[in-house]
């Protein structure tokens, strides 16, 4: 995990969605444990109550919870609730800079799916051909 902080956003935030990305990578499966407050804490050198701060707002989000002196869990279907919020996410914030990026640039249909090929390598085209068929 990268361990430079952003400093535009808190770094409790930083450390959720850290979490989150572990779960989405498949780092972090369904029943898999969090790493410990203490060592997450020594780990990254911040307080044990950022970490936890952290953890507490993936409980909220209903994607962990905590087993009494067990610790943190990855809960069933968190990857999918997340799957389905990061989609919208991206489809609705991120999606329409770079849907006016492409058109400003004039860029075609085909040279999208040539960068995309390269960039994913063939499964870009595989999962196309599936989508088309």
């Amino acid at each position: 995990m990268n361990r430079e902080w952003n400093e535009h956003q808190p770094i409790y935030r930083q450390l959720r969605d850290r979490g989150v990305h572990m779960i989405l990578d498949g780092v972090l499966k369904e029943g898999d444990p969090l790493p410990s407050v203490r060592n997450v804490a020594a780990e990254y050198r911040v307080n044990p109550l950022t970490v936890l701060k952290a953890y507490q707002q993936l409980v909220d989000e209903d994607l962990v919870e905590m087993r009494r002196g067990l610790g943190m869990f990855v809960k069933a279907g968190a990857r999918d609730l997340l799957l389905k919020g990061e989609r919208q996410k991206f489809l609705t914030e991120e999606w329409p800079r770079i849907a006016a990026t492409i058109q400003r640039l004039g860029l075609t249909r085909r040279e999208l799916v040539a960068a995309a090929e390269r960039s994913l390598g063939k499964s870009a085209r595989g999962n196309e051909r599936n989508r088309s068929a």
